[in-house]
């Protein structure tokens, strides 16, 4: 059986460093498939899709809500071609409703134990427009390694930086952020890989840098100092999300290989200045989230934090406004008071304002937010600031022994053999 999987393209912030990470999501259901499927897979953010390719069911994996306009076009165009299509992946439970529209089946929730019955249905023309596992989550000792031989590794570097493969080590959330859906699409409970999993993952995964993509490792104290002396002898070079404020974390954090992490900065207070600290005492760095928006902050208080970002010391910073995406606390919060004035989707890219904010003009929340952009790059671009952090990167993997050759050819071809001799 031939399976076309794809990842649809969608349409990236203006003004921002521009580059694409190999895709998590898609690979991860594709080691769910049965082992008499023929999976080829196509990331539309760096290959064209060919419409008349042989296959005998069409899988859209969409995470993004800036995705599901064009992961929709694209079923279009498949069934108008009499092929069968089945959407799964994040955004097609955030945005069930309409794209069952668009397809012949939708498969909502975790797919480990269960695409060989249905993959049995569509064989026997029983394929069933809705499978809904999402009270249902398979055993976490379900989750085997994902299928990255179906990668195109050519088309993943950006100027000579070999990009970061996705991972994850658990799944699920014991937080409910406002802004989050992480809840309603796995629910409130916390649930870590075995470590033996963890590790035979690991094992099979030859690329030196990773994107640990968990929501939060700062979950269970105990397992993650565990996850992390496992992770040492791999000598991986990674980023995260939040990980515990705790010495012995964060020392360990750094024996493993911490790159630098994403941290939430929500106000201007010494704590966060301390974390901050904290990280860059044990040579990791610091990428800050700032969510701007909420209905807490005025103009001042934004202008406030950006001041508060230029003087701790950050290595990077992602700015976002407040989206309400479907199925989260906001987006319930704001419809219900009339506050959102836009639902095209493509618009929900945390770069638009689509909402009315609370203490500004919605024009004026989003010019905030291109100004938080251009006042914490104005020295330094931020396409300078990420190649500073390769450089750190680079020069802890030559201490190792394990920068690569190709790493070394990719980044002589694009910034020149003078400069890489100096890192």
């Amino acid at each position: 059986m031939k399976l076309l999987l794809i990842y649809p393209k969608w349409k990236k912030l203006p003004g921002q460093t521009t580059f694409n990470l190999p895709p998590h999501g898609p690979v991860v259901f594709a080691a769910a498939l049965p082992g008499y499927v023929n999976v080829s897979f196509i990331d539309e953010n760096v290959k064209d899709i060919d419409f008349e390719e042989d296959c005998d069911l069409v899988a859209i994996s969409m995470m993004l809500s800036t995705q599901v306009k064009r992961g929709w076009e694209i079923a279009d165009k498949f069934r108008e071609r009499g092929k069968k299509v089945i959407f799964g992946g994040i955004s097609t439970m955030l945005h069930a409703e309409d794209t069952v529209n668009h397809a012949d089946s939708i498969f909502l929730g975790e797919a480990e134990g269960r695409m060989e019955a249905i993959l049995d249905d569509f064989n026997r023309g029983e394929l069933k427009k809705v499978y809904n596992f999402m009270l249902q989550n398979p055993a976490i000792e379900s989750v085997g390694p994902a299928r990255r031989d179906l990668y195109d590794r050519d088309l993943y570097n950006h100027k000579g930086v070999q990009m970061v493969d996705l991972f994850h080590a658990s799944r699920g959330c014991r937080f409910s952020c406002y802004p989050c859906a992480v809840t309603y699409l796995g629910g409130r409970a916390f649930r870590p890989r075995p470590i033996d999993k963890v590790v035979e993952e690991l094992a099979t995964i030859e690329n030196n840098r990773l994107f640990v993509v968990d929501n939060s490792l700062a979950q269970n104290k105990e397992w993650e100092k565990e996850l992390f002396r496992e992770m040492i002898p791999f000598k991986k070079k990674w980023i995260s999300h939040t990980i515990e404020d705790d010495p012995e974390i964060l020392d360990l954090a750094a024996q493993a290989g911490a790159w630098y992490v994403y941290q939430a900065v929500y106000d201007t207070s010494d704590y966060i200045k301390e974390r901050v600290k904290r990280y860059h005492d044990y040579n990791i760095g610091v990428e800050g989230t700032i969510l701007l928006g909420l209905d807490n902050q005025t103009e001042d208080d934004i202008k406030r934090l950006i001041d508060f970002l230029l003087e701790i010391n950050l290595d990077l910073a992602e700015f976002t406004v407040m989206t309400p995406f479907p199925h989260t606390k906001g987006y319930d919060d704001y419809l219900r008071q009339g506050r959102i004035f836009d639902f095209d989707w493509n618009h929900y890219n945390a770069g638009q304002v689509v909402f009315q904010p609370k203490n500004m003009t919605a024009e004026r929340l989003q010019e905030l937010y291109d100004y938080a952009w251009d006042m914490f790059y104005q020295d330094e671009s931020q396409e300078a600031k990420m190649f500073r952090l390769f450089c750190n990167v680079a020069l802890r993997e030559m201490k190792e022994g394990t920068y690569r050759q190709r790493n070394r050819e990719l980044a002589n071809k694009s910034f020149g053999k003078d400069i890489v001799r100096k890192i």
